[in-house]
């Protein structure tokens, strides 16, 4: 088989203008990027406002396992399949970080052939929306230390400063460090570390905001520190906030690319889903809405970090709710979930499978509590068996729920027909009641007790004392009415990567919270999730190159 970079160089691709104007969109209104990628200005945006909204469809998946579950490929080819059923479809991705690129995850641009193309370049500096939010992000600790440095007008204590500076590479080195160092003239020295910019706040904040005057307005809110009689401070202290929407005017404006099948795709913005909200920006879901039918749109990682961020904290920033859920699930993975190790996954394992469908199991009935249809997406490798296809077929109907084979990665827009015609019975029979999982005027310690115990599957919470006074603060500061972004493993309902499946009666610990407010969120940190993640013994980078004539090698 070849290769997923093979495939996308062979494919022969179409000027971005003809697939602008599959949109109704003319060359006047795209900022072309080269001949294949453009960002959409805000005058069409503006145009576009008074339009009526097509079908959202919510792609997510079970726990991930390194025996891979293919939530961006089916994500893809069931964009793919919709419009080879003549449904005016389009796709709405996040842009991949360079850290998981060069690391372990690979990129997510979707794989075989379900792939938003040119895959190179998304994969890599695309349009270079991740370098413009490094450098705001980069420039606002610059503007803080310079504050300090020079007199320290608001009083800021440099042992409380919150904001750290980032950079989009995986390199824990640069976790905790030190700055100032070499004497008065080089600074006020003090603690600080670097975040990967995919969790960065300025991420965040490209990713909900609704325009500029939005996106200024959230930047002003960013809390970067505190005085020492404990005084939030912020970018709007500062009066940064305009240079820094000068950074990012054109990175907040949506990517248009395509798909091999020539399917449009507005690839924009990454956050996190473990760290951050992990859903791409409101800007380009909401214009993809605009322009469609039906738009397929994703959340990083399974449902229970992606699913449950995107419905109780994108859904009510975009104002639109999924029409309906496709939960993707793979027998490798389910198998895994059993107790399989990766060595023994290609052998037939039955019972594997049955005790591992408790994983998909608790993510379907998760998903049902937003009162939104679901289904399953099987998503087929060369190593399941009829037998196991089967099983998790008859496993998914006894809960009620269609599940559909998708081969997509091998056979592309075919390998989704018959998802693709499942989701649009469910959308066209099933009339979505959306319900969040709880309310804003909840205290903080109710929001991630019903996080933790109506998704997760807990039995409670456990809150450090940090954790404990940062509330107290919060309420005080006003800030306790925000929804709670769990920072937490993907692998795991838990807080423990190694309890897999559907574990129970385990207690989530809250070692602390950060505020997001302009984002407007707050982020519970659990267990020692890291906000910098750290290289393997192996990078994929160690398979990359470029040929003498300018020709990417390894890239997947």
């Amino acid at each position: 088989m070849k290769s997923d970079l093979q495939i996308s160089q062979e494919t022969e691709l179409k000027p971005i203008i003809e697939i602008a104007r599959k949109l109704g969109i003319e060359e006047d209104n795209l900022e072309l990027y080269g001949k294949y990628k453009a960002k959409i200005n805000f005058s069409t945006m503006n145009q576009l406002k008074e339009k009526s909204e097509g079908h959202l469809i919510l792609v997510t998946s079970i726990n991930p396992t390194p025996a891979g579950e293919g939530k961006s490929t089916v994500t893809v080819g069931l964009g793919d399949a919709l419009n080879k059923l003549e449904k005016k479809a389009v796709i709405a991705l996040r842009e991949p970080s360079l850290g998981p690129v060069m690391g372990i995850k690979g990129g997510a641009a979707g794989g075989g052939y379900a792939q938003v193309l040119p895959m190179e370049d998304i994969n890599l500096h695309f349009t270079g929306d991740m370098h413009a939010i490094t450098s705001a992000n980069n420039a606002l600790s610059a503007f803080l230390d310079n504050h300090i440095h020079q007199g320290n007008e608001l009083n800021i204590d440099a042992r409380r400063v919150i904001w750290k500076r980032v950079v989009d590479l995986n390199d824990r080195e640069l976790r905790k460090v030190i700055v100032g160092l070499g004497g008065p003239i080089q600074g006020v020295p003090r603690e600080d570390g670097f975040d990967i910019t995919v969790a960065s706040e300025i991420m965040e904040i490209l990713c909900l905001a609704r325009d500029i005057d939005d996106l200024k307005a959230r930047l002003a809110r960013i809390v970067v520190g505190y005085t020492f009689d404990r005084h939030p401070i912020t970018a709007g202290d500062l009066k940064v906030e305009g240079a820094l929407t000068l950074l990012l005017k054109e990175a907040i404006k949506p990517n248009l690319v395509q798909t091999i099948y020539g399917t449009p795709a507005f690839v924009h913005g990454g956050p996190f889903a473990n760290i951050a909200h992990g859903c791409n920006s409101v800007l380009a879901t909401e214009t993809a809405l605009k322009l469609s039918d039906y738009v397929v749109t994703e959340a990083g990682f399974g449902a229970d970090l992606g699913g449950e961020k995107f419905l109780d904290i994108k859904v009510p920033n975009l104002k639109k709710a999924p029409n309906a859920i496709v939960i993707v699930a793979t027998v490798r993975a389910l198998k895994m979930h059993g107790g399989v190790t990766k060595d023994q996954l290609q052998i037939e394992n039955l019972e594997a499978l049955k005790k591992g469908f408790s994983n998909l199991k608790r993510h379907i009935r998760n998903m049902e509590t937003y009162r939104i249809p679901v289904l399953v997406a099987i998503n087929e490798f060369v190593t399941d068996t009829e037998a196991e296809l089967s099983l998790l077929e008859h496993l998914c109907e006894d809960q009620g729920v269609i599940a559909k084979r998708t081969s997509v990665w091998a056979h592309g827009a075919d390998g989704g027909i018959e998802l693709a015609k499942a989701v649009v019975r469910a959308i066209e029979n099933q009339q979505a009641d959306y319900r969040p999982l709880y309310q804003l005027e909840d205290t903080i310690e109710e929001k991630v007790e019903a996080i933790v115990k109506k998704i997760y599957g807990g039995v409670g919470v456990s809150f450090s004392k940090k954790a404990e006074k940062q509330t107290k603060e919060f309420v005080t500061n006003g800030w306790d009415k925000l929804p709670i972004c769990m920072a937490k493993t993907q692998y795991s309902f838990s807080d423990d990567p190694t309890l897999l499946g559907a574990p129970e009666g385990f207690t989530i610990t809250i070692r602390e919270f950060v505020p997001k407010l302009g984002a407007g969120f707050i982020v519970a940190l659990t267990g020692d999730v890291m906000t910098m993640p750290g290289l393997p013994k192996r990078p994929a980078a160690l398979n990359m190159d470029v040929t003498s004539d300018g020709e990417v090698i390894g890239l997947f």
